[in-house]
């Protein structure tokens, strides 16, 4: 880019020709020009990560809003606070329920606790002791919404409630949702839930780890181990045994849901084409179907190995054997050594055969406290012997070993194909006795009740807005009255826009780049835009030898003088040569008279043309600070 420059011209005697050029600042403009490249750069960058986050915001705090009537839930939104303040209203199902609870009376109504104790458990703890409290969220509460919360630690807890009818297994198909809240994290502990088997025998009072559950579903950890339960007991239709059924481990992970101390919302759907879905804040982390995704299979094997069948004893399993027709060959030595000495070692110069690598510690001297009796004559400790320190080394010489080239070891016959080989045995397969064949698993046994039967190591774990019921739609407007309103008063009271952005470079590693980038950039364009720039004649260097530098009057002035000056110089060698030479002194003066009237002519021209020169050069400085350089010196020779 080059910007309009502003020459100045003038007329001068012949060899005294000047020629001024001013601007352009073709470093600066290309400097800001490059300026604003990065502050472009910069706003490009930062508008990508605001959007980022902006995106995630929205997805995070996306709620679906509705007009309710004057008995529904009324949330006002203060923009002026940090907080969101909400007018909580307890939720009511939409639909055929199996059963709900919110807690909100601050009482366990329907809800017992068990009385009885866990087999097979040390007395001490066996006995279903661990307190329950109803209560409201330590961190983003909602004003007016209380939950279920496991109080003790390192003990056993059970409480369950009667459904509010049966749920069949038949054409409708099974939702449970329930909100998770780990308050303290968790070390080892779960937070699942039991719908209990149908019975006539079902006594909650003696709910336990052996009632008869029909699902369990929830999250569980230990350790590092992070799970998502989701278990069905299946009955063996042939024995009538039942056989616990594991959904495949999620493909996702799950740790932030157990770390971050926020409400979540856990969703098992259960179709009757025998297929299932589990959601975590209503999004699917895990599917598959009942036939195909859980472990142990549902149907058993057609075949199995039969468990009579032995190997014969003359089955050979060798795929390959010795060569029984190779014989060792005469020139084989088995008893050459791998190692021997090198007879070309030699013994480095220098070394020092009569000392010893340690030797005692001069300066050790034997304790006050030692006892020859107690403890055997007192040695000082060995010490490396400062004498082999320079030397190649201490001690007898002794030849270093070296690989023996005659070396073959032990002579083996090669290995060749078995011409006997039969394979690897395996047992022959039988029909399988026990084989049958469930093609609807989905048809489980009923369930009446649900149950929480837990130990944890960490306390305050949360649970509420139980819901069972059939209907999708159902669940997602149950979770936008209660779950939804944790979620957005949970945004409201994030600490600020820096742990946000840490926790999505949680997710998105990659984002630590762009912060690194949005960082830096302002500080790289402040030093760019406010660093003071050099100035123009230091950042130009022209080269050109045909850019001229006015000159001043005093300049001009001085310059005479020294013509002057070189004259008589002149006129003084020139009358010595006179002396010498008669006829050439003739000749200079005839060529001296022409020439000084010449320099007269120039003397008058070159005054005038100075004056205009002065003059322009004072005009020529407001357009432009370009560099100057000096001028062809005139040689002017004087009578």
């Amino acid at each position: 880019m080059r910007s309009s420059m502003c020459v100045i011209r003038w007329e001068t005697p012949p060899g005294f020709a000047r020629e001024r050029q001013t601007g352009p600042s073709i470093l600066p403009i290309n400097s800001m020009q490059v300026q604003w490249d990065w502050l472009y750069l910069g706003v490009l960058l930062i508008s990508s990560v605001t959007a980022e986050i902006h995106d995630e915001e929205i997805q995070d705090a996306d709620v679906e809003v509705e007009d309710f009537d004057t008995n529904s839930q009324e949330t006002d939104l203060d923009r002026g606070s940090s907080s969101l303040e909400v007018m909580y209203k307890t939720p009511e199902p939409t639909g055929e329920v199996y059963f709900t609870e919110t807690f909100d009376d601050g009482v366990l109504t329907g809800w017992i606790l068990s009385k009885t104790k866990k087999d097979d458990t040390d007395e001490n703890i066996a006995k279903y002791d661990g307190r329950w409290e109803v209560e409201e969220l330590k961190e983003n509460t909602v004003p007016g919404d209380r939950g279920l919360v496991l109080k003790s630690i390192a003990r056993h807890h059970a409480v369950s409630a009667m459904l509010t009818k049966p749920f069949i297994f038949d054409t409708k198909p099974l939702i449970v949702q329930y909100e998770v809240n780990f308050q303290d994290g968790i070390d080892c502990g779960g937070a699942y839930v039991k719908l209990l088997s149908s019975s006539d025998d079902l006594d909650l009072e003696y709910f336990f780890d052996k009632t008869p559950y029909t699902i369990m579903f929830g999250p569980d950890k230990c350790g590092e181990d992070y799970k998502l339960h989701f278990i069905f007991r299946h009955k063996n239709p042939k024995t009538g045994d039942y056989e616990e059924k594991h959904a495949k481990r999620p493909d996702v992970d799950l740790k932030k849901f157990y770390s971050d101390k926020r409400t979540h919302l856990y969703t098992l759907v259960l179709k009757p084409d025998d297929t299932f879905e589990m959601l975590i804040d209503q999004s699917v982390v895990s599917k598959g179907s009942l036939l195909e995704d859980m472990v142990p299979p549902v149907n058993p094997l057609k075949e199995i190995e039969d468990p009579n069948d032995k190997k014969p004893d003359d089955w050979d399993e060798r795929a390959k054997i010795p060569d029984p027709n190779a014989v060792k060959p005469d020139d084989w030595d088995e008893d050459e050594p791998s190692k021997i000495e090198d007879r070309d070692a030699v013994k480095p110069e220098g070394w020092l055969d009569d000392e010893l690598q340690y030797i005692p510690d001069p300066n050790a001297e034997k304790p006050q406290d030692w006892d020859e009796e107690m403890d055997g004559e007192w040695e000082a400790p060995q010490i490396p012997n400062p004498k082999c320190e320079t030397a190649p080394g201490c001690g007898e010489w002794v030849r270093p070993m070296m690989t023996n080239p005659n070396y073959k070891g032990k002579w083996k016959p090669p290995m060749i194909d078995n011409p006997n080989y039969q394979g690897i045995w395996s047992p022959q397969k039988i029909p399988n006795p026990d084989y049958f064949e469930d093609l609807h698993p989905f048809e489980m046994t009923a369930v009446s009740a649900i149950g929480l039967e837990l130990w944890s190591m960490t306390p305050d774990i949360y649970f509420d807005n139980f819901i069972i019921c059939s209907e999708k739609e159902v669940a997602d407007r149950w979770a936008a009255d209660g779950w939804d309103l944790k979620k957005l008063v949970a945004s409201a009271n994030e600490p600020g826009m820096f742990s946000q952005l840490v926790t999505a470079a949680e997710d998105r590693p990659w984002l630590w780049v762009l912060y690194i980038l949005t960082l830096a950039l302002p500080v790289g364009l402040g030093v760019l835009f406010c660093w003071p720039t050099k100035k123009i004649e230091e950042d130009i260097d022209y080269k050109k030898m045909d850019v001229s530098k006015p000159v001043t009057k005093g300049e001009l002035e001085k310059e005479r003088g020294e013509i002057a000056d070189e004259a008589e110089l002149e006129e003084e060698k020139e009358n010595e040569d006179i002396a010498v030479e008669e006829g050439e002194d003739k000749n200079d003066e005839e060529n001296e008279a022409a020439e000084g009237s010449q320099e007269e002519e120039g003397d008058k021209s070159n005054k005038s043309g100075s004056e205009d020169e002065m003059k322009e050069a004072d005009e020529s400085i407001g357009c432009g600070d370009g560099p100057m350089k000096s001028v062809r010196k005139r040689r002017v020779r004087k009578d």
